[in-house]
């Protein structure tokens, strides 16, 4: 049995075609009637719209925009990819999401399968592990956001945080309640975020006088379970007074090897849902992941409606959140 056409659907609405085409498009500048039988008639024959079809036709537009984050398992993400799927739904559009596991080549795939699929823009995490140069790919490229880590191609839009003030505000703060011998616990500095955040942490202690002891400074910790390991090694050897956990994981590890040693301040970079769940609350340096979704959706659809402007790159602030675990 064929699968049913626009043109079934509109013989059995009672409607022009070309109302029928404007219906599944989105539009909902028509006449309510019109648009109930519609619906009514694409639910009674089990019409579905072919957009492989539709994607040959000049102007077409799939509506849809693509997405390529870092981890599907750090609820950062999660949290980012909400907050533009919210705002792509207020404008009619679908995300489609997929993770490169900071993986270059895995990333590249995603971003050549999400082209072919003709998505209208795309907003990208890149890696850890660069892929192919963007000025390698074949264009047409369309509207394209970096997200969290920049990338030098001068037609993307890049938003970031203020990665290495941040960390300087946290780490100065752990130096004015006392502490002297602050461990630094990071993922990997070849990631950006992870590189500008120990750059923070390196310029508050010299702005305090204080050196940097190499030995409490891990930029491995992959995982929470990495991130206990490692401080717990130096809490063990008693040599730190404090941590500064790079990023929500290393936070997370820090608070499951207070469980096992004694307990010392700590301030985290990223919020997390358990940080206020301990007695005192986990502190830390808050950026405004919703806000930095909803900038990058903004950007893309002020250029899909055909803004020439030239590229731009914004540093969004961060905030220093204290709850009390960064008291000794």
């Amino acid at each position: 049995m064929a699968a049913p056409t626009m043109n079934d659907v509109a013989r059995e609405a009672g409607v022009a075609l070309k109302t029928v085409s404007r219906f599944v498009n989105g539009e909902t500048n028509i006449n309510p009637a019109m648009a109930a039988r519609i619906a009514a008639a694409i639910t009674t024959l089990g019409y579905r719209r072919n957009l492989a079809a539709a994607s040959i036709r000049p102007g077409w537009t799939s509506r849809t925009l693509g997405l390529v984050i870092s981890d599907l398992a750090n609820p950062y993400y999660s949290v980012l990819t909400r907050a533009i799927e919210s705002r792509a739904r207020e404008h009619g559009y679908l995300v489609i999401s997929a993770s490169s596991d900071e993986n270059g080549q895995q990333h590249d795939r995603i971003v050549d399968r999400l082209m072919e699929q003709r998505i209208d823009a795309l907003i990208v995490v890149p890696p850890r592990d660069a892929g192919r140069d963007w000025s390698s790919v074949t264009p047409p490229i369309p509207p394209l956001v970096f997200l969290d880590r920049p990338v030098e191609f001068p037609a993307a839009d890049v938003i970031l945080a203020d990665n290495a003030g941040g960390a300087r505000t946290a780490v100065a703060e752990l130096v004015r309640n006392g502490a002297r011998r602050i461990a630094f616990v990071s993922d990997d500095l070849s990631i950006y975020t992870m590189r500008e955040r120990h750059a923070g942490y390196r310029q508050a202690l010299a702005e305090a006088g204080l050196p940097v002891d190499e030995q409490i400074v891990t930029s491995s910790a992959h995982s929470s379970e990495d991130a206990a390991a490692a401080v717990g090694r130096l809490l063990r050897d008693e040599r730190v007074d404090a941590v500064f956990a790079a990023n929500n994981r290393a936070s997370v590890g820090a608070l499951l090897a207070f469980r096992e040693h004694r307990r010392v301040p700590l301030i985290g970079f990223d919020d997390f849902e358990a940080a206020l769940l301990g007695d005192p609350a986990v502190s830390v340096v808050s950026q405004d992941i919703q806000e930095m979704g909803r900038l990058a959706a903004e950007i893309v659809f002020r250029r899909l409606a055909g803004d020439p402007g030239a590229a731009t790159t914004r540093v969004l602030p961060t905030r220093l959140v204290l709850r009390g675990s960064e008291l000794p």
